[in-house]
């Protein structure tokens, strides 16, 4: 509880922080806004204390206000380094309870009937403590796995409300035959733990970050349990993008270098599936490394994730974890745009624009990159093309917050209105203007 004390107490002073420094030199949300190419409703959250999970976000209020980094809670030079081990795993214990306690108490509400009952069933799932209705039914453990693997497709096709309906029953009959004490108990556990991996991932992309953290905690639990090195790499991997999102990002390259450190090596002698694994989790250090600002870790973790990706190549939607070169190729895109090199990223990008990429969720993750890179150069036109690419891929994705919040930030940019279809767009996605 102290720790979840703490975590909010930090989020509010550096929100009064910003909102002092710009009353000191009398310019209103609305300028800021426009001197950092946002909407109003950005510099709005980051005042109210529910900052962002860009740090080059934070890193561009403090230039345009003169504000000190260090008093954003921005890492120096000094902690880019490799921090102290000792205590990184009670850290992070710690973090997953304070987290869950903060879940419990702010629940998202989300807009429609059906999806507030789905979303209320998943969460139910998640509590410490529930015991959610099971089918009742003795299943085999080749009927839980075939199930797992629909609801990781529905994922990956960016199915997201039938994925929130299905997963609570599934957790809800996978805890039954885990804590079963059957044979098959252990691999339950393991199929258990994929099972929560997928409800982090999928609470992520709903931005509801509280509940992603009891998710996570789960996740590593039933890894544990089920002593499968390749599972335990996974749950490690969203805990990490839970740390990312959470703006922990020097932690979350910390758990994956040493998580990574144990199971890097000795590729052509690995299954697929631990490749795959290993891949996932270098390509998550890339992702917390380029959001912490450290150019040298990014390029480290991708250039062993290439290495990985010369004998494994899992790229399709029913895959069990979807990890290839073109995965790789994509998190450089996306390590480009985190640190501003809008050209870079666009270079390359353009040559995966002409190559079949079989998962949706992959494929719109591409043109979003694209979109904000081209948002970065001030084209906007050529950013709601893409977005509107991305739309056709995965309509469902295109609509969650992160995608909602770059919209409205290029729509409030097109001052002169130049572009009607952006302003259009937005108000279909409830963008508010």
């Amino acid at each position: 509880m102290a720790q979840m004390a703490e975590e909010q107490s930090e989020a509010r002073r550096i929100g009064e922080v910003i909102r002092q420094a710009r009353v000191l030199q009398r310019r209103s949300q609305k300028d800021v806004a426009a001197a950092l190419g946002y909407h109003q409703s950005k510099v709005s959250r980051l005042e109210s204390g529910r900052g962002t999970e860009d740090v080059r976000t934070l890193r561009e209020i403090a230039q345009v206000l003169d504000i000190p980094p260090h008093r954003l809670g921005l890492a120096t030079a000094a902690d880019t380094g490799p921090a102290a081990e000792p205590g990184a795993e009670d850290m992070h214990r710690r973090t997953f309870l304070a987290a869950s306690v903060a879940a419990l108490a702010a629940p998202p509400s989300p807009s429609s009937s059906s999806s507030t009952t789905a979303h209320h069933d998943l969460i139910r799932v998640l509590l410490p403590g529930t015991s959610p209705a099971a089918t009742g039914q003795a299943l085999g453990i080749d009927e839980l796995r075939d199930r797992l693997r629909a609801v990781r497709r529905m994922f990956y096709v960016c199915d997201y409300a039938e994925l929130e309906q299905a997963l609570p029953g599934l957790i809800a009959d996978l805890r039954q035959d885990a804590g079963g004490g059957s044979s098959g108990s252990a691999e339950a556990s393991g199929l258990l733990a994929t099972a929560y991996q997928t409800s982090v991932s999928l609470l992520l992309k709903r931005a509801d970050q509280g509940n992603a953290w009891l998710a996570a905690g789960r996740a590593m639990a039933e890894a544990e349990r089920s002593g499968d090195p390749v599972v335990l790499a996974a749950s490690v991997r969203v805990h990490a993008h839970v740390l990312v999102r959470d703006k922990h990002t020097a932690q979350a390259v910390n758990m994956v270098r040493h998580t990574a450190d144990q199971l890097t090596g000795s590729y052509d002698q690995r299954s697929p599936r631990y490749l795959a694994a290993v891949g996932l989790l270098l390509l998550r250090g890339a992702t917390a490394a380029s959001r912490n600002g450290d150019r040298d870790t990014t390029q480290d973790f991708l250039t062993k994730a290439k290495e990985v990706a010369r004998y494994v190549a899992f790229d399709q939607p029913d895959a069990w974890a979807n990890f290839s070169p073109t995965n790789v190729a994509l998190h450089e895109v996306s390590a480009a745009v985190s640190f501003g090199d809008a050209g870079i990223a666009l270079r390359t990008a353009r040559p995966l624009m002409r190559r079949h990429i079989p998962v949706p969720e992959r494929r719109a993750a591409l043109w979003v990159e694209t979109a904000r890179a081209y948002s970065q150069q001030g084209r906007l036109a050529d950013g709601y093309q893409a977005l509107r690419i991305a739309e056709s891929c995965a309509a469902q994705d295109i609509r969650r917050p992160a995608v909602r919040e770059l919209v409205a930030d290029m729509a409030a940019r097109d001052r002169r209105r130049a572009l009607p279809e952006l302003h259009h767009f937005s108000r279909q996605l409830g963008v508010p203007a």
